[in-house]
């Protein structure tokens, strides 16, 4: 098997975390100061949905300070407890982000429901909610394209649910916007349903980030696209013969893969071992999303081999019936090789060079093996040879 953590992420983390920190800060300083409009200007002006909106843009802040936590917690080392790192930091935080958003649009939709129902009490929406709402709007936007950008070059999904996150709340600042004129206009009801609308949107966006979270902490596997890319660079490694239980897995921005590949069966264990270790750094290269592999090296396909192998005998047992097909006198063995190969075996015997001087004996154990091989229980194919040189 061969498995090891790609060589280049701890400097990747240590510039995901700057720039994660960095991006994340001017978040939080944006929606500080829009939030802290949208309730002056909401209360001043009796706009339910701005101070609706408000309540969406304080929930942003919060959410800056997960991920500024996330953020920080998943660029530490691997450790002991932690052999592949703490990227699930940023899982965690996408989680509760999405938790967080649905709690805050369902709150904003009762709000507005009761609102609706006391439209005649009401006091009438002044122009200025009109324009916080258009100033929040570009400051979202704007907040949006700059932390798509990053996330997009960092691939980092919790960086990318609060981009979009900050786009959710452009897009309802928008609807405030239009409900706000409305209500200005002489519509009574289009602030609260400007209000209703908006909790929608933001209860939407909750759940879808709070499903991606929850996808990838039960490990659900990548695309079928994704894993046929995957499967076609391990499959044309040199020496791989055949690929099946290919497992993916995504941590955050990485992606964990385990895979079985099938070699020659005669090859030995460390040149098996070495056709999975290119195999590994292959897909690493390929693939820069890739943190870890595993890679298992078959001699054979091990979907139903696996059941067939068990019913043969171990080594010890094996040896001693070799023994008794060579001769009843069987001469001592320097090496042996088993190629456990179907539901029989073959094997590989490395005799004494002192046999070489003896033709006859050589004779008896050749006329010996021809009479007791075929048809044996547990051995297909016997192969003898002399070792003429000095290990």
């Amino acid at each position: 098997m061969a498995s090891a953590p790609h060589l280049h992420a701890p400097i990747e983390d240590a510039e995901r975390l700057r720039q994660g920190q960095r991006i994340t800060w001017v978040s939080v300083a944006v929606n500080i100061a829009l939030t802290a409009m949208q309730v002056v200007v909401g209360l001043a002006a009796h706009s339910q949905s701005l101070i609706a909106d408000a309540m969406h843009t304080l929930s942003d802040v919060v959410a800056d300070v997960f991920v500024l936590i996330a953020n920080r917690k998943g660029a530490e080392a691997a450790d002991a407890q932690h052999p592949y790192g703490h990227h699930r930091y940023e899982t965690l935080a996408s989680l509760m982000l999405g938790l967080l958003l649905s709690a805050t649009g369902i709150g904003i939709l009762l709000a507005a429901a009761g609102r609706l129902e006391n439209l005649a009490t009401l006091p009438p929406v002044g122009i200025a909610a009109f324009w916080a709402a258009i100033a929040t709007l570009v400051g979202k936007e704007g907040l949006f394209r700059y932390m798509l950008t990053v996330a997009e070059r960092l691939r980092s999904p919790m960086l990318m649910a609060n981009a979009w996150h900050a786009r959710a709340d452009a897009l309802s600042s928008l609807v405030v916007a239009v409900g706000i004129a409305g209500s200005v206009l002489g519509v009574g009801f289009a602030d609260g349903v400007a209000a209703i609308i908006v909790g929608a949107m933001i209860v939407k966006a909750g759940v879808r980030f709070a499903w991606e979270a929850i996808n990838e902490l039960i490990d659900t596997g990548l695309s079928a696209e994704e894993v046929q890319r995957i499967h076609e660079t391990l499959r044309t490694a040199p020496g791989v013969l055949g690929l099946h239980d290919l497992r993916t897995r995504r941590m955050a921005h990485h992606v964990l893969v385990d895979a079985h590949i099938q070699v020659s069966p005669r090859v030995s264990v460390s040149e098996g071992h070495l056709i999975g270790e290119l195999a590994r750094r292959r897909l690493l290269k390929a693939h820069p999303e890739v943190l870890d592999v595993l890679v298992h090296v078959d001699a054979e396909d091990d979907v139903d081999s696996s059941q067939r192998a068990m019913g043969l005998p171990e080594r010890d047992a094996l040896v001693r019936h070799l023994r008794h097909l060579l001769g009843d006198a069987p001469p001592p063995f320097e090496d042996i090789t088993l190629h456990y190969l179907g539901r029989k075996v073959e094997a590989e015997v490395v005799l004494p060079a002192e046999l070489m001087a003896d033709p006859e004996h050589l004779a008896r154990i050749g006329r010996c093996l021809a009479q007791r091989l075929p048809g044996d229980t547990w051995f297909s194919a016997v192969r003898l040879s002399c070792r003429v040189a000095p290990e």
